[in-house]
């Protein structure tokens, strides 16, 4: 029998980001995005659970914004996906908090919600798209971003698809690098096929709405 407080949850992890000075790039459409290395990886101590997983999630940071990079493998069949449908689709859900305030159990106008997906939008919902929502319960509500201005492409691998983007400095409500280096960060890669995998607890507790739920993102030059 699973125990009833996941593992992972008695431990608090501060999980260091890297600095990326080159993301986004100026690429082709079939060049990478952002590019970022091993140590931008987001470690969930998924064994901790003994929980394997299939999502390579990585974050780097610059001055002008936050890189994601996410890779699932391990799937048969292709991703699924509906913009009009967004919670059913897969992809990458990230929160980020600009003041990492974990004190608190209810969002603030630093708390964000964006969503990656590499397939479900466009005409013939082939193509990639992202979403922004407000946390629910939220004190006060981030304000809503341009998603236009942000940087956003996804690949097919063999067995998955590779996720890359970049959220820019304006889409962050608070962002201030020098003066707050420590961010908030929870994600939930949704997968129809697979599953889903959780920076540390699952649905059992509200982390989309608990700010005192998330980790931290040290952000380390």
């Amino acid at each position: 029998m699973p125990p009833i407080v996941p593992n992972r949850f008695l431990v608090r992890v501060s999980h260091p980001c890297p600095l990326v000075k080159d993301a986004p790039r100026d690429t082709d459409d079939d060049e990478h995005l952002v590019e970022l290395p091993e140590s931008a990886r987001i470690d969930n101590f998924a064994a901790l659970d003994e929980k394997e997983n299939f999502a390579d999630v990585r974050l780097g940071w610059n001055d002008f914004g936050l890189a994601v990079q996410v890779e699932v493998k391990g799937k048969s069949q292709p991703a699924v996906g509906d913009s009009d449908k967004p919670s059913g689709s897969d992809g990458l859900r990230l929160w980020i908090d600009t003041r990492d305030a974990r004190a608190s159990h209810r969002g603030s106008r630093y708390c964000h919600q964006f969503s990656f997906f590499p397939v479900g939008g466009g005409v013939d919902k082939d193509e990639p798209f992202i979403t922004q929502s407000k946390i629910n319960r939220a004190l006060q509500d981030a304000p809503m971003a341009s998603l236009a201005d942000v940087p956003f492409r996804s690949h097919r691998v063999r067995g998955g698809y590779r996720l890359e983007a970049f959220l820019p400095a304006a889409a962050l409500n608070g962002f201030d690098p020098q003066e707050h280096p420590r961010l908030g960060v929870y994600y939930c890669v949704r997968d129809q096929e697979i599953g889903d995998q959780f920076l540390s607890v699952g649905w059992d507790f509200p982390f989309g709405e608990d700010p005192s739920l998330w980790a931290v993102l040290e952000l380390v030059k």
